[in-house]
């Protein structure tokens, strides 16, 4: 109990010597948010993370006394915030209540703005999913036509489930581009013309007034959903990677997303994978995503494909009328086409390489792999996984896992939905420095 309540005062000074960003500010402040004090955010943060915990687990990892704790739950139960679990185990002596969430209470909502779709979901409080929709879109038709889209899409989405009497009290946006979160704008991003520090949350209260809405760079949010639902689920320290016409990484630290000082990192993308590689759009010479993204996979196996490598890539390049994908590398290497093998495997070296720097820095315990080109299958996974092992430190791979995502297509939504919940009450997750693992340990 004495270190749990150590990690607590020093997230208490951390939390101090920052500044909450300026949207949630603005969210705090406005009466359509659900009424809780500061005491009860902070035992919402633990109940979210565990929905078993009792009032003595609740006093066990904070400073608060019993009374403290029980005037606390007792308000948000009365409030309905809470509820009783009926599940808890008896094992002898007065049952113990545990607490949840109440999921009945209002609903969230889930959006990611990819390059040429937007996906987005309605979940209601414990993050179970109600509705899904995806549909193609380009982010280059501009803020205005984006979120005009996505707005009308959620409240007929609503509307038609018969949930227009349950309001949506917060959308989490995941954008492919760079964030300031503290503003909740993307800043500079060199996919989405227009969208430079455009107003996003403001754009969105037009339609949900009521909501809060919080904006994060689309692989943050993915890393996001990952460690709450999929393969990294209860991992405190983890990297995503999305590999798509770009590649950037997520990085989970201690069990929160951690974006650094300006909100960019993980921009993983743009570290040299080869200084004597072709030129990135962002100057410099052999980016990794230049190396080993989707389009430098089908540009190098065409290129290779038209010096006589492989006429099944030339094949499938006519059929797509003169077009060739990383997808149909995947689909030549599958049936044995030793250059798209060859392409497949040189792509995950790359990412490998630039990964095993990570590791040695930051020794997470997990790397998820994640993104379309992910599709390309266990070629592209073994190839990441010796490059790995073979150039990082023993003790920093002893117990790492490096593993494709369990969610694919709808971890966007699934991870805005986490980035919601996060903020839904005003509750800063950084409040209380309490990991998931050791929640699970100490309350077992």
């Amino acid at each position: 109990m004495g270190i749990a309540r150590d990690l607590v005062h020093k997230g208490r000074q951390g939390a101090a010597l920052k500044a909450k960003p300026l949207w949630l500010q603005r969210a705090e402040s406005r009466a359509a948010r659900p009424a809780v004090t500061d005491t009860e955010r902070k035992l919402i943060d633990l109940i979210r993370r565990d929905d078993e915990l009792t009032k003595s687990d609740l006093v066990h990892y904070t400073d608060y006394s019993r009374t403290k704790i029980s005037s606390c739950v007792d308000s948000l139960l009365r409030k309905g915030i809470l509820v009783v679990n009926n599940s808890t185990e008896y094992s002898g002596g007065r049952r113990a209540k545990s607490f949840r969430l109440n999921e009945k209470l209002g609903l969230v909502a889930g959006v990611q703005i990819a390059a040429t779709s937007i996906s987005l979901g309605i979940a209601d409080y414990a993050g179970h999913v109600l509705l899904r929709h995806a549909e193609s879109a380009s982010v280059r038709d501009g803020p205005i036509a984006s979120l005009g889209r996505v707005c009308s899409l959620l409240e007929k989405m609503s509307q038609e489930a018969g949930l227009g009497s349950r309001k949506i009290d917060g959308i989490g946006v995941g954008v492919p581009g760079p964030v300031d979160f503290s503003a909740g704008t993307v800043v500079s991003p060199p996919i989405m013309p227009g969208w430079d520090r455009y107003p996003i949350i403001e754009t969105v209260q037009q339609w949900f007034p009521q909501a809060n809405v919080v904006v994060d760079n689309d692989v943050n949010v993915m890393a996001l959903g990952e460690s709450s639902f999929g393969a990294a689920r209860g991992v405190d320290n983890l990297i995503f990677v999305k590999i798509g016409t770009g590649i950037g990484a997520g990085i989970i630290c201690e069990g929160r997303i951690y974006r650094g000082s300006s909100g960019c990192a993980g921009d993983i993308g743009h570290i040299c994978a080869d200084k004597d590689g072709p030129v990135c759009h962002c100057g410099n010479r052999g980016c990794l995503e230049k190396m080993a993204g989707g389009p430098a996979i089908a540009e190098r196996a065409l290129l290779a494909a038209r010096a006589g490598e492989s006429p099944a890539l030339l094949q499938a390049f006519a059929r797509n009328g003169g077009v060739l994908r990383a997808e149909d590398v995947g689909a030549a290497a599958r049936d044995g086409d030793t250059l798209a093998t060859r392409v497949i495997r040189q792509s995950g070296q790359f990412i490998g390489e630039v990964l095993a720097s990570l590791v040695n820095f930051y020794n997470p315990e997990m790397i998820v792999i994640g993104g379309g080109v992910s599709n390309l299958g266990d070629l592209l996974l073994s190839s990441i996984r010796q490059s790995v092992f073979s150039r990082s430190l023993p003790l920093a791979t002893r117990n790492l896992q490096i593993v494709f995502s369990e969610i694919g297509a709808a971890l966007g939504v699934s991870g805005g939905v986490n980035l919601a919940l996060n903020y839904v009450f005003g509750t800063e997750p950084s409040t209380w420095n309490v990991s998931r693992r050791e929640l699970e340990m100490q309350v077992q």
